[in-house]
């Protein structure tokens, strides 16, 4: 007989790491071993968010021949002309042939899309338009589009989360806290800001704050801030050079009135980037463009306009600090600011790449700094700094835009590193947020999937209905409870049918409307043939997956 030799400390190893995973996947992760699993999606999260970064800067000084990207705008006024032209109208071209070619519908994916996944999807974010949308908006942010970067990152984390879900066999909620805690992680590297990437992911992805998901967030998003701080060392992102502090509590009136500004800032916005995508999609249909020159259109719309205003390239994180210091005057602000929303609006409705939080940052430390210059002349014996009002508006727009006041106001916070002027920041965040999210749908994010048919700004108790097809939850004809075949063609004559590939969000209403007690369930063929029954659906089938579900989400967001 053979001897079987004894198993070495690696070979045992590899077998308990093994059986460890099995486990894992049939039972899910204990509470440990989700931590531990939160600070690798942390780390790695980190390192995707470090080197889109550091992409996007190779990139932009090849194409612009900068040696300091941060300084682009400056920089782009000494180069000629046709080069400040033509490069983003070649991105857009690229943009365009990427989008063609790997996604569907031409279109980039970003963060309504995870918001989406985190409510519909248990945490799963769709790959190959994932990483087609990452590509695009590299190109993008490099070749002079006025968008942000944070959008691509936290899709792009958000697929690095999906990924592990699928491995782990996880259900619903493992998935949706694992997307938590990459995209935490994603953010909070973006802009070197821990605490405002676990809030953001809680408060802007998740949409609740359930404490057993706090901790793993909270490590991961560390963990992605260790990762930016080894790389780009620990530095805020804008230095404020004048004190901030407020002079006189007789000045936060007008703090509430630069809320209400920001406020209808954000608005508009939100409702020019809509508007540019609509009359983009009419001019698109109206002269037969091919969905590859779409970007490309929008490109050189660009590079007309940075030819008279550089200020428009890329991120804008030169001209949101000048905002910030003060060395901007009024004319030059406002001019900036609505400039900036042009910009915007033409890439993002030109189906280009990138995000609207950087965007919304300038734009609101533009107006902000306007308002504190107006301010400041009118009542110069009670009011404080401009660049006060400017870090107020900064926070106030992204805030409304974003639909995430709490994170928001951390994340500017973190990026200035002023904690002392928090109260001036916070009226103006609030008021802001609460008067743009009644003149939208909560957020640029939500109205974006609203315009879709995806209706998560009303909540689970509308958007959880379209999440059970009919095939899922419909009995058999010979089925005990099924009513008899007689009612049943009777209430096909009636109109009161669906097909098994509806959802509940179809039926529900037809329910509402008939009071009946069933719906036929048919599969549609041709206008001349009948259609064929395949079953019905009872309203209290329907109601009680409805009710389970109600009770499975209210049970996550509040353990």
């Amino acid at each position: 007989m053979t001897e079987t030799p004894p198993a070495t400390p690696s070979t045992r190893a590899a077998t308990f790491l093994r059986e460890s995973w099995d486990v894992i996947r049939r039972r899910g992760p204990s509470k440990v071993q989700f931590w531990f699993i939160a600070l690798v999606i942390g780390i790695v999260s980190g390192y995707a968010a470090v080197a889109f970064m550091t992409a996007i800067e190779l990139l932009q000084s090849a194409l612009y021949r900068t040696d300091d990207p941060r300084t682009l705008h400056s920089f782009a006024r000494t180069l000629p002309w046709f080069w400040v032209l033509l490069v983003p109208c070649v991105g857009g071209l690229a943009v365009g042939y990427i989008l063609t070619r790997f996604t569907p519908d031409a279109r980039v994916r970003a963060v309504a899309e995870v918001i989406e996944a985190s409510a519909v999807k248990e945490g799963r974010v769709e790959r190959r338009a994932g990483l087609a949308s990452i590509a695009a908006s590299l190109i993008t942010l490099s070749s002079g589009g006025s968008t942000g970067r944070e959008g691509p990152v936290v899709h792009m984390v958000g697929m690095i989360a999906g990924w592990v879900s699928n491995k782990l066999n996880a259900d619903g909620v493992t998935g949706r806290d694992l997307l938590g805690c990459a995209v935490a992680a994603g953010v909070a590297a973006s802009f070197n800001a821990p605490l405002a990437g676990a809030l953001f992911a809680m408060e802007v992805v998740l949409r609740h704050f359930a404490v057993h998901a706090f901790a793993p967030i909270t490590i991961a998003a560390v963990s992605g801030s260790v990762i930016s701080r080894t790389h780009f060392g620990d530095v805020t992102e804008f230095v404020l050079p004048l004190d901030g502090v407020l002079r006189f509590y007789a000045e936060l009136p007008a703090f509430l009135l630069l809320g209400l500004t920001c406020g209808v800032i954000a608005f508009v916005l939100m409702r020019s980037v809509f508007f540019a995508e609509d009359v983009a999609n009419r001019i698109q249909s109206g002269l037969s463009l091919p969905p590859i020159l779409r970007p490309a259109v929008s490109g050189l719309m660009l590079g007309g306009m940075a030819i008279f205003f550089p200020h428009i390239i890329g991120v804008g994180y030169e001209t949101t600090s000048a905002a910030l210091s003060g060395d901007l005057i009024l004319r030059e602000a406002v001019v900036f600011a609505i400039l900036k929303v042009a910009a915007v609006s033409i890439t993002m409705g030109g189906r280009m790449g990138g995000g609207i939080f950087s965007p919304s940052l300038m734009v609101g430390a533009l107006t902000g700094l306007a308002f504190g210059a107006m301010a400041t002349a009118v009542f110069p014996n009670i009011s404080g700094s401009e660049t006060l009002y400017a870090l107020a508006g900064m926070g106030a727009v992204a805030g409304a835009v974003l639909g995430a006041p709490i994170s928001t106001t951390l994340i500017v916070f973190e990026l200035t590193g002023d904690w002392q002027t928090g109260l001036a920041v916070m009226v103006a965040v609030s008021i802001a947020s609460a008067l743009a999210g009644r003149l939208v749908d909560r957020s640029f994010f939500l109205t974006q999937l609203e315009r879709r048919g995806i209706h998560l700004a009303d909540g689970p108790q509308r958007y959880l209905l379209a999440t059970f097809k009919v095939s899922s939850v419909m009995k058999a004809p010979d089925h005990p409870r099924a009513p008899q075949a007689d009612r049943v063609r009777r209430a096909l004559n009636e109109g009161l049918f669906v097909s098994p590939a509806d959802t509940l969000e179809v039926a529900m209403p037809l329910f509402e409307k008939s009071s009946s007690d069933f719906l036929a369930v048919v599969r549609l063929s041709d206008k001349d043939t009948t259609p064929e029954i395949l079953g019905v659906l009872l309203h209290v089938d329907a109601l009680r997956v409805f009710n389970r579900a109600l009770a499975a989400r209210a049970a996550e967001e509040h353990s």
